[in-house]
């Protein structure tokens, strides 16, 4: 069974909602300085790419 397109498009969402209040409040250099933040960050935008990927 094919999952909802819709549903994608709301992991897209929650995940750059969720880089937005990763960086919130942070500069480049902060950014650039925290391996965890940058990991986290990084997994968000894969899982944008996947979810935009599956409506291809």
């Amino acid at each position: 069974m094919r999952r909802d397109p819709r549903a994608y498009l709301w992991d897209a969402l929650t995940a750059s909602e969720a880089i937005q209040g990763f960086v919130a409040g942070r500069d480049a250099a902060q950014y650039a300085a925290d391996e965890m933040l940058h990991s986290a960050v990084e997994r968000k935008f894969e899982i944008i790419g996947e979810a935009l990927g599956q409506l291809a």
